[in-house]
C-alpha cells in the first residue's frame, strides 16, 4: 500500500492513478506504476501528492529523490539512461504519455522552516508540491481513451504525466479550482493557466492574455468564498481581506500578497490605517477615510431627521405618455414625464420607445420625423462599423490580437448571459447572435475600451426590450457613456463611487459604517458587483428593468444608485450587527441577497433618504456635492459649530411634502398651472 500522506485534511483521494514509464523492460511497451492522488490542505497551503501502491516496485528507473514537504521539484534528465520509444509506436502518440525516463529532483533552499525530510524509501519514488509552485496543467487530447493530466511547475519543470485509468480527471480540476484559478490559454485549449498575482503596473493589454477570468468571475468567486474556496481561502481573506479582494476582483490592478502576511496570529487583523494603504495599492487613487481620522467627526453629530413616508404609483401608460405628446411627436414637459417614471416607471409596452429618450437615443425635444430621419442615419453607421469586422478575414485576425481576444471573451460571455430568460434561452437563439454582434460592433465604435467582462449584463435588458439591432446598439452605446469609467483600466468610476458611497452611509448610520470597519468591512468592498453592473446580478430580470428607469431619469437627485446601495445596507445592518455578524458572514449574507431584494421597497427607502438628506440644514459640502444639491449654507467638513440655520436648497423638500400639488423641478423651473391637475396622477389610487 501507498505510505500515509502528510498531515492535513485530504479534500481529493484518487486511486488508479498511474505513471507510464518508457523504460521497462520490453522497448516497446509502456512500465506502468500505480499510485494514489491526493490533494490536501494543510495549515498554511495546499499541496498534491501522488504515492505509488506497490511499494515492492524497483524505483531505479522511477524517480530518485531527496526532498522535504515543502520544496519545489526541479526535474533533470538523468544523463546516459535515455530510453528509446518503441518503432511501432504511432506517431500520433503524444510525448506527455512516455515522459517519464530516469529522472532525479533536487531540492531548492526553502525558507518556510517547517520542512522535514523524509528518509523512508518510499519518499524517494512519490513526488508532492505545493500549488503555489504550479504554473499550468496540460490535458489529453478529447477522445484519447482514459485521462491525463501534466503538471508544470515554475521555471518550465514538468513532473510526469498521471493517467486516471479508474476515472476522469475533471474532479480533480474542479477540486483545485477551489484553491487557484485556472484559466483556459488563449493559444492551446488544453493547458489551464493557474492566475497568478501580477504587478500593480501590468498592462490592460497583458490582461487580455487571461480573458476568461474577468472582472465579475473574479468578484464572483470572491463573494462565494464559503462555499468554494474551503477553510484555507477564509483564513488569507481573514487576515488581508482588502489585499485579496482588491487584488482578485480588480482586472487592472493587483497586489502580490504573499510577502506581507505575518505568521503571528496576533497581527492577522491589520489596524485601519494599514488596510487603507494596502488597498490604495490595490486601487490607486481610492481614499476612504478611516473612523479615527478628522473630517468624519462633524458628520457623526448630524441628525438627520426620520426618514419620511413613501409611497409609489402605478407605472406610466400608455395613454398617460400619449397625452404629454403633441401632434408632432414633440414631449410636451419632460420633468413631469420624468417625474411620473421616477414614480412608478414604465408599462411594458412603452419601454421600447421611452428608453430611447431616457438613454438619451433621442432628443426629448425632437419630433417624430426628426427622430425616423435619425434612426435611418445611425441604421446606415451601424452596419458600416458592424462591417468592419464582419469583413476580417481569418488571417487577418490572426495577426490582431486584441480582436481575437475580444472576439473569444464575448463569445463565452455571451453563452452565459442570461440563458434562463426566453429570449437567450436554447442553441442557435437568435437573441444570442444579437447580443454577440452588438458586442462585437461595439469594439469597432470604441476599440480603446473594447469588451470587458459585465458589459453583457447591461446590454442583455436593452436588447430584450428593443428586440431591434440597431436601437439596442444606440441605446448601449448611451447607456455605456454613463459606464465606461467602470470599466476603463484605471477603473476610475468604482474609485469613485466606493468613495462616494462611504460618504453617504457614514451620514446616514455612522455606528454602522464603525462595526463594518470593526469587522474589516468597512471599504464596503461587497457593493463592487452592485456598482459595476447597477444591481444587474442582484434583482430579477423585470426587477431590474424597473429599476433602470428609475435611475435613468436622474432624478430626484445625481448619483440616486448610491441611496439604493444605502437603502439596501440599512435594511440588513439590524441582523447583521444583532447577529455579530463577522467579516465572513457579512460577505456571505450580501451575496445571498440576490433574487431577495423587493426593489419597490429599496425604491421608496431609497427615496426617503434623498428627502432626509436634502431636508437637512446642515448638510456636509462632500455630501452635497456628491447628491448634486446646491445650498447657500451647507456645512463644511470640518468642525463649524451647532449653527442650524436653514439652508437654501435647489431641490426643496416640497418636492415630496406634497406630491399631488405642483413641485419643482429638478432644474429649479416650476410647473404651470395647467398642470397641476395633472400631478394629481402620481398619488397612487
Amino acid at each position: 500500500m501507498a505510505a500515509a500522506p502528510p498531515s492535513g485534511k485530504v479534500v481529493y483521494e484518487q486511486e488508479g492513478v498511474f505513471i507510464h514509464s518508457s523504460c521497462g523492460k520490453n522497448d516497446d511497451q509502456d512500465s506502468l506504476i500505480a499510485g494514489i492522488l491526493r490533494v490536501i490542505e494543510k495549515e498554511n497551503e495546499v499541496v498534491v501528492d501522488w504515492r505509488p501502491l506497490d511499494e515492492t516496485l524497483d524505483t531505479s528507473n522511477i524517480l530518485c529523490a531527496g526532498k522535504d514537504s515543502s520544496s519545489v521539484v526541479e526535474w533533470t534528465q538523468t544523463p546516459k539512461e535515455k530510453c528509446s520509444r518503441g518503432a511501432d509506436r504511432p506517431s500520433s502518440y503524444e510525448a506527455e504519455w512516455d515522459m517519464v525516463t530516469t529522472v532525479s529532483f533536487k531540492k531548492k533552499p526553502h525558507s518556510n522552516g517547517d520542512a522535514t525530510t523524509h528518509a523512508n524509501r518510499e519518499s524517494k519514488w512519490s513526488f508532492l508540491f505545493s500549488l503555489t509552485d504550479l504554473k499550468s496543467i496540460k490535458q489529453n487530447k478529447k477522445g484519447m481513451g482514459w485521462s491525463y493530466l501534466v503538471f508544470c511547475l515554475k521555471d518550465d519543470v514538468k513532473l510526469p504525466a498521471l493517467h486516471f485509468h479508474h476515472g476522469d480527471s475533471k474532479p480533480l480540476i474542479k477540486c483545485l479550482e477551489k484553491h487557484i484559478a485556472l484559466n483556459e490559454s488563449p493559444h492551446d485549449e488544453r493547458v489551464l493557466l493557474v492566475k497568478t498575482q501580477k504587478s500593480l503596473s501590468q498592462s490592460f493589454e497583458n490582461l487580455f492574455d487571461e480573458p476568461s477570468y474577468g472582472l465579475l468571475q473574479a468578484f464572483e468567486g470572491i463573494m462565494e468564498i464559503q462555499q468554494q474556496r474551503g477553510q484555507y481561502w477564509l483564513k488569507k481573506w481573514k487576515r488581508d481581506p482588502y489585499v485579496v479582494t482588491m487584488g482578485k476582483f480588480s482586472k487592472v490592478t493587483n497586489y502580490i500578497v504573499g510577502s506581507l502576511r505575518s505568521s503571528d496570529q496576533a497581527n492577522q487583523r491589520r489596524p485601519p490605517s494599514e488596510m487603507a494603504d494596502f488597498l490604495n495599492d490595490a486601487i490607486p487613487g481610492l481614499k476612504i477615510n478611516q473612523q479615527e481620522e478628522p473630517g468624519f467627526e462633524v458628520i457623526t453629530r448630524i441628525n438627520l431627521g426620520k426618514q419620511p413616508e413613501v409611497s409609489r404609483r402605478e407605472p406610466v401608460s400608455a395613454e398617460e405618455w400619449a397625452k404629454n405628446m403633441d401632434s408632432e411627436g414633440r414631449i410636451l414637459d419632460v420633468d413631469y414625464i420624468k417625474r411620473l417614471i421616477f414614480k412608478g416607471g414604465l408599462c411594458h409596452t412603452l419601454r421600447k420607445e421611452a428608453w430611447k429618450f431616457l438613454l438619451g437615443y433621442f432628443p426629448w425635444n425632437s419630433t417624430k420625423e426628426e427622430r425616423a430621419n435619425l434612426q435611418k442615419r445611425k441604421t446606415d453607421e451601424y452596419f458600416r462599423m458592424k462591417l468592419q469586422w464582419k469583413s476580417v478575414s481569418e488571417e487577418q485576425e490572426k495577426r490582431n490580437s486584441r480582436l481575437r481576444d475580444y472576439r473569444s471573451l464575448i463569445e463565452k460571455d455571451v453563452n452565459r448571459t442570461d440563458r434562463t430568460n426566453k429570449f437567450y434561452e436554447g442553441e442557435d437563439n437568435p437573441g444570442l447572435i444579437l447580443l454577440h454582434d452588438i458586442l462585437m460592433t461595439y469594439c469597432m465604435y470604441d476599440f480603446d475600451l473594447g469588451y470587458v467582462q459585465g458589459m453583457s449584463d447591461l446590454l442583455s435588458p436593452v436588447l430584450y426590450v428593443m428586440e431591434n439591432e440597431v436601437d439596442a446598439f444606440w441605446c448601449f452605446v448611451s447607456y455605456m457613456d454613463q459606464m465606461h469609467q467602470n470599466f476603463e483600466e484605471q477603473m476610475q468610476g468604482m474609485k469613485t463611487q466606493l468613495i462616494q458611497l462611504s460618504h453617504l452611509l457614514r451620514l446616514l448610520d455612522s455606528g454602522f459604517c464603525s462595526y463594518l470597519e470593526s469587522q474589516d468591512s468597512g471599504y464596503l468592498y461587497f457593493c463592487f458587483r452592485w456598482l459595476l453592473i447597477r444591481f444587474k446580478r442582484e434583482f430579477s430580470f423585470q426587477d431590474i428593468l424597473r429599476l433602470w428607469e428609475v435611475m435613468w431619469t436622474e432624478l430626484p437627485c445625481q448619483n440616486f444608485h448610491l441611496l439604493l446601495c444605502c437603502a439596501i445596507l440599512e435594511s440588513e445592518k439590524q441582523q447583521i450587527m444583532d447577529k455579530h455578524y463577522g467579516f465572513n458572514e457579512i460577505l456571505k449574507h450580501i451575496n445571498e441577497l440576490s433574487m431577495k431584494i423587493d426593489v419597490e421597497y429599496i425604491l421608496c427607502k431609497a427615496e426617503a433618504i434623498s428627502m432626509q438628506m436634502m431636508n437637512c440644514k446642515e448638510l456636509p459640502q462632500t455630501v452635497s456635492e456628491i447628491l448634486g444639491i446646491e445650498n447657500s449654507s451647507v456645512t463644511p467638513d470640518s468642525d463649524t459649530g451647532e449653527d442650524e440655520s436653514a439652508a437654501e436648497l435647489s431641490c426643496p423638500s416640497s418636492l415630496y411634502q406634497s406630491i399631488s400639488t405642483p413641485v419643482i423641478a429638478a432644474n429649479g423651473t416650476g410647473d404651470s398651472a395647467s398642470q397641476a391637475a395633472e400631478t394629481q396622477s402620481l398619488t397612487p389610487a
